[in-house]
């Protein structure tokens, strides 16, 4: 195995005509230092690559703000030009522009893909489990089905105030695509694992996803 994972964001930067938005920082930032910390070489790469942008940012904590600036140094890959088979997982990040181009994007779909059927773990937090919507095998089913996943709550989309602006209700996509939703309480950690798929429902996943992620990862190697 390679000791390498990938976070992959959103380029995406408006909701719907409401306001801006983005990738939302610290659910990079904190599974990216994470993942560091237990040895991991961490890459990260965004739709279109560049500077993404962000939404979530407080300049507070000192994580985020050592994330941007290894953002800054270089900027992200396009996640066209990633090489799958170099990775043990992929982790996408969630924020609200995931909704808009993470479903059809077809180098999203296609690293997620690899990652998962080269025997490695796909994760994805908050409204990064966009990614899983349209995330098909190569038989032609999708990666969710008949898995138990968590993801951003209709409940969370309506007190956020954009349950009518975002594209999808991002559960019920899910559920459509033969996922079983195991909601937790609003804003609180909730994540869930079934296999080598990791997910998490909002913010407050984020770090606890890292770890599942890295549980995972060492069941593996041994």
């Amino acid at each position: 195995m390679n000791k390498r994972i990938l976070i992959a964001l959103t380029s995406h930067d408006d909701l719907g005509g409401v306001e801006r938005t983005g990738y939302y920082v610290p659910e990079a930032a904190h599974p990216w230092e994470i993942f560091r910390k237990a040895g991991y070489e961490v890459d990260v790469a965004s739709v279109r690559g560049g500077q993404p942008p962000q939404d979530g940012f407080d300049a507070a904590d000192q994580t985020q703000v050592a994330f941007l600036a290894a953002i800054g140094e270089r900027g992200t890959d396009r996640l066209a030009d990633v090489d799958a088979s170099r990775y043990d997982a992929v982790l996408y990040a969630g924020g609200h522009g995931t909704m808009w181009d993470f479903p059809d994007d077809p180098d999203v779909i296609r690293v997620g893909r690899e990652v998962y059927e080269r025997g490695g773990v796909v994760a994805a937090v908050c409204h990064g489990p966009s990614a899983l919507v349209n995330l098909t095998l190569s038989d032609g089913s999708y990666l969710v089905a008949g898995k138990r996943v968590a993801a951003f709550t209709n409940e969370e989309e309506r007190l956020r105030g954009v349950a009518d602006v975002v594209p999808f209700l991002l559960a019920d996509k899910l559920v459509e695509r033969g996922a079983e939703h195991e909601p937790g309480a609003d804003w609180q950690a909730q994540v869930v694992v079934d296999g080598r798929l990791a997910t998490g429902q909002n913010p407050a996943s984020a770090a606890p996803l890292a770890e599942r992620v890295l549980d995972v990862l060492a069941e593996r190697r041994d």
